[in-house]
Formats: structure tokens, C-alpha cells, sequence
């Protein structure tokens, strides 16, 4: 007998409409029923995770790739321990539905005393908290649960940051009509006064600027502007750049593409193209502590043009309502019509001699870049592994996924499942140290038994290295439990497929890429590296956070 529509099915209905075709979790009583909808739906899979941290952060990593994502916990335990992974999605701007299956709409209104609860009757602790790190939220009920549904969806997509639906059992139930229009964000899109005087100010500030550069950030990933900008690059010469955050935004290489910006870290040539400019073009940037090594850069207002979400800034007047794509729009109509002077020639590093013998931060990025692809996924884990990936120069179509901004040590690991859920016709790189690794190792397990294939490089170097090279260097506070790198995978699945290494010298990790160019299971490299050696971009930013802290 065919179960009739519900609630449950016009909820994944909705998903499959926006895009997101697999819904990761874990199981609990309070969502198992809505599960049974889950499993039987045609556009939406079940990917069961170790945990929920581990679910939000693979929800997270297929999010910045599908363009959103989804997530299932049960009440109170499971979606607090999903709360740190949605806190990173919305600090960084993606979209991710978090579903709270609860218990049944009577129970909360009687106030019982129900399991995962804090015992005096009030179910909405837990949404409240929610509430701080959420666009749109709501409580579903029989009455408003397809209304409430759209609205939290739409403010999602529209804001690009998390939603949160609390599900209660029985109203998963519920009769519904399946949805009859397709589901789209609001699109603010400033008046045309406002566009007409942002155009003005814009072309006089540009008209007295002989040299213009372009710094663009991960707000202009995260609001489609990619293919604009790309674009744009191609038909007018000037210096551009990504932080960190943004690293794949544009063709690295664009012979006008200088680098990685990161303030008074970068290196002469990157900061003199940007800095130096007469005028600088800030595209969705977000100038954060790490990115910038202690907000060391230097582009003052009056000599900045700012596009962020909903307003935009020439000097120091501000537009309010102007979308992203119309500022860029009109600053790249501005820049065909006018002229530049030409960048700067981009001063290309002397290729030194690299050593190649023990294993170094130096030489291990050097083979790493040697074995990329286009079209790589690339997800570096906060610390050496993120800041070592900063130099990195990207073949066409490869994407960069780090966190510097939350900086949740553990997040690149089953970011790296979701990504490689979302895209599994793409080769994934995933690059994550010893400490960070101990805190999420457990999706390995999924991985296998999903059948992936990531190339998953270990960075052993002892430790939580980052947290020495600010403060402590040899407290023990900063020590790790020594693990069996290479006999983890086996322990995780009882059909292991997976090909391990552990490599100590930089021609072992050749030898081992060279074998790797088209993965066919999961294969994890331990590198063994020097205790105490960072990327000269970490030792930098290292620096300055120890003496912020000090302040």
C-alpha cells in the first residue's frame, strides 16, 4: 500500500529541489520514522556518519561544492554535537539545513519529562541556542511545517548561511501537498539611484587610478560570483589576488593572477601588486587575524572599493541594497571602458635546489605541487596543512577547501567525505595533521565503506605543531598519543581496501604520488616530519597571534 504524501516527503522534496541529493547524520528515535522517508526517496540519500560533529562537517564540505547541503540528528544530544560544525558553516557563509528530528508535538506540550532533554520540561533550550548560529529557524507544527519549511530554506539560499527546522515526530506524518513551484533566493537588487551614484563615485575614484588591482575573497565564491570574476580577468589586465579563504576563485594560471594575499605575510611581489595599486578592488574579503597575520595590511579606505553582500563602499561612502552582482557588474562595465596602466611583471621565484632527502615542510610541498591535477579537490586541515596549501599554484578547475576563519581543528577530514560525496568523479586530496586527525578519524570508516577513494597525506610531525610555534613548545599540554598511522584504516573497516605508507624521505613520497594519479581505494600516507618546522606563511601568523595574546 503507497504511504501517503507527507510532511517528511515535501521536505525532501524541497532538498532535491535546491540542489542537495544526500541528507548525512545519524540515526535516533526521534528521527528513525522520518528516515523510512529518507530511504525510500527517489533524489535524497541517506549517508550515515560516525557522529554528528562529523555529519555537520561532511554536510559543510559538500555544501561548498553542491552549493548546499543537509543534516539529520536526533533532539538535545545529537544536534548539540552538531552545533561546532554548524558554527563553522555559518561563519564562513554556507548553506547548511540542519533537521532536528523531536519528540511528538503532545509530549512538548504537556511537558514531560522526555530523554535527551534537560529534565524540566522546556524543548526549546536547545532551538534557542540554535537560534545564534542560524539564518532562519523555526519549530514545525501540522499548521506550518510546508510554509515554515520554504521560509527557512529561502532565507538559507538567500543568506548562504545554516537553517534549522525542528522536526517533531508526528508532524513528519502529517498529510501535505507536494510543492508545485521551484524554490529560489531572494534577490535584493539595489535601486536605480543608488546603482547610478555607486557607478559615479566608482568611475571618478577609478578615472584618477593609472594602476588598479583586485583582491576577491570567499564571500564572492560563496555568492556565485566566480564565473563573473573569471571573466572579468580575462578581459582586463590587472593584478588580482585571493586570501586564503578564497584560493580558487580564479585561474591561477592567469598571467595577471599574482598570488595569495596575506597581508604582511605575503611575499614582495604579491604585496607590492596589491598594495601599491592607486586603487584596490575588495571583493567579498573578510580580513581575518590569520589570513592577514594580525590585520598587518595595508589598504586604506580612501584608496579602497568594497563589495560585500548587500552594500558596497567607494573611499568612505557606503551603498546600502546593492547586490554583489550588480557592483560587479558595473565595476567591470567601468573597467572596459576606461584604461589602465599595465601590471606589474609578476616576479617569479628562482627555482633553487630543492633537497630530497628527509622529509621537510619545504620539500613536501614542493612534491605536492608537482602531483596536482586539474580539477583536484584540495582540502588542507587548519594549521601547516592550510598554510602550506597558501603557496600552492592551482592547475585549471581545482578548488581549495580550508576553515581559517572558525578553525575547528578536524573539520578537513570528513569535509573531505562530503566533498568527495558531492563529487565523486573528481580526485580528493586531503591534507590534515596528526592532532587534527585524532579528533574525526572515525569517518575513515564511512569513506570505505562508501567506496571512496581520497588521497589522504598525514602529516605526523608529533603533535599539535601550530600550538607550540605560538606558546609552549615543549609543554606536554602541546603532546599527542603516539597512533599507528598506517594500521588505522584497517581497524575502521572489516573489508579494508585501503593502501597505506608511511614515507620519511621526499623521494618515497614521489615514488608513492606517482602511483596515485588516478586512485581506485582510499589511500593514506603518513609523512613523517621535523617536530618544530612550519611553513614560513605559519611562522609569520604564528608570530603575530602570540603577541595579540599577549596584549
Amino acid at each position: 500500500m503507497q504511504t501517503p504524501y507527507s510532511v517528511a516527503d515535501y521536505l525532501l522534496d524541497r532538498l532535491a529541489g535546491c540542489g542537495i541529493g544526500h541528507l548525512f547524520g545519524v540515526p535516533g528515535d526521534y528521527n528513525l520514522q522520518f528516515l523510512d522517508h529518507v530511504i525510500a526517496h527517489r533524489d535524497v540519500c541517506w549517508v550515515g556518519c560516525a557522529n554528528e560533529l562529523n555529519a555537520a562537517y561532511a554536510a559543510d564540505g559538500y555544501a561548498r561544492l553542491a552549493g548546499a547541503g543537509a543534516l539529520l540528528t536526533t533532539f538535545g544530544v545529537g544536534e548539540l554535537s552538531a552545533l561546532n560544525g554548524l558554527a563553522g558553516s555559518y561563519a564562513e557563509y554556507v548553506p547548511v539545513l540542519h533537521i532536528v528530528g523531536a519528540p511528538c508535538s503532545g509530549a512538548q506540550r504537556r511537558g514531560e519529562l522526555m530523554h535527551h532533554t534537560l529534565g524540566d520540561g522546556d524543548f526549546q533550550h536547545f532551538y534557542r541556542i540554535s537560534q545564534a548560529v542560524t539564518a532562519a529557524s523555526a519549530v514545525l507544527n501540522e499548521q506550518n511545517a510546508c510554509y515554515e519549511i520554504d521560509r527557512v530554506l529561502r532565507g538559507m539560499l538567500t543568506m548562504r548561511r545554516p537553517g534549522y527546522l525542528m522536526l517533531p515526530a508526528d508532524v513528519a506524518k502529517r498529510p501535505a501537498v507536494p510543492p508545485v513551484n521551484v524554490l529560489t533566493p531572494d534577490r535584493a537588487e539595489g535601486e536605480n539611484d543608488t546603482v547610478a551614484a555607486f557607478r559615479y563615485r566608482a568611475r571618478q575614484r577609478l578615472m584618477n587610478s593609472p594602476r588598479v588591482a583586485l583582491l576577491a575573497d570567499f564571500l564572492a565564491l560563496r555568492f556565485g560570483l566566480q564565473p563573473v570574476l573569471q571573466r572579468w580577468m580575462a578581459e582586463t589586465p590587472i593584478a588580482h589576488a585571493t586570501l586564503l579563504m578564497g584560493k580558487g576563485l580564479f585561474d591561477e594560471q592567469h598571467p595577471n593572477f599574482v598570488g595569495t594575499y596575506s597581508a604582511g605575510a605575503s611575499s614582495e611581489s604579491v604585496r607590492q601588486a596589491i598594495e601599491e595599486a592607486d586603487t584596490v578592488i575588495c571583493v567579498g574579503t573578510r580580513f581575518v587575524d590569520t589570513l592577514t597575520a594580525g590585520f598587518t595590511q595595508q589598504l586604506p579606505q580612501e584608496r579602497t572599493i568594497e563589495i560585500q553582500p548587500h552594500a558596497s563602499r567607494v573611499g568612505n561612502s557606503w551603498f546600502s541594497g546593492l547586490s554583489m552582482e550588480q557592483a560587479v557588474t558595473t565595476l567591470r562595465e567601468l573597467c572596459l571602458e576606461l584604461s589602465f596602466s599595465p601590471p606589474p611583471t609578476p616576479a617569479h621565484a628562482p627555482g633553487g635546489h630543492i633537497e630530497k632527502g628527509t622529509l621537510t615542510q619545504e620539500n613536501f610541498w614542493h612534491t605536492v605541487q608537482a602531483y596536482l591535477l586539474p580539477g583536484d579537490i584540495i582540502l588542507a586541515d587548519q594549521g601547516t596543512a592550510a598554510f602550506g596549501a597558501a603557496d600552492l599554484s592551482l592547475p585549471a578547475g581545482a578548488d581549495v577547501l580550508v576553515q581559517p576563519l572558525w578553525g575547528s581543528i578536524g573539520y578537513a577530514l570528513p569535509a573531505a567525505f562530503g566533498a568527495q560525496t558531492a563529487c565523486p568523479e573528481r580526485r580528493v586530496i586531503l591534507i590534515t595533521g596528526d592532532g587534527a586527525a585524532q579528533l574525526t578519524i572515525q569517518e575513515l570508516g564511512s569513506m570505505m565503506r562508501d567506496g571512496q577513494s581520497p588521497v589522504i597525506l598525514l602529516l605526523n610531525n608529533d603533535g599539535y605543531t601550530v600550538e607550540r610555534a605560538i606558546h609552549g613548545a615543549n609543554q606536554r599540554y602541546n603532546d599527542i598519543a603516539g597512533w599507528n598511522w598506517t594500521q588505522v584504516p584497517q581497524a575502521l573497516s572489516a573489508n579494508c581496501q585501503a593502501e597505506c605508507w608511511r614515507v620519511t624521505q621526499a623521494i618515497q613520497l614521489e615514488e608513492v604520488l606517482a602511483r596515485l594519479k588516478s586512485p581506485q581505494r582510499l589511500s593514506l600516507i603518513e609523512v613523517v616530519l621535523p617536530k618544530a618546522d612550519l611553513p614560513e606563511l605559519l611562522r609569520t601568523v604564528t608570530r603575530a597571534l602570540e603577541s595579540r595574546n599577549g596584549e
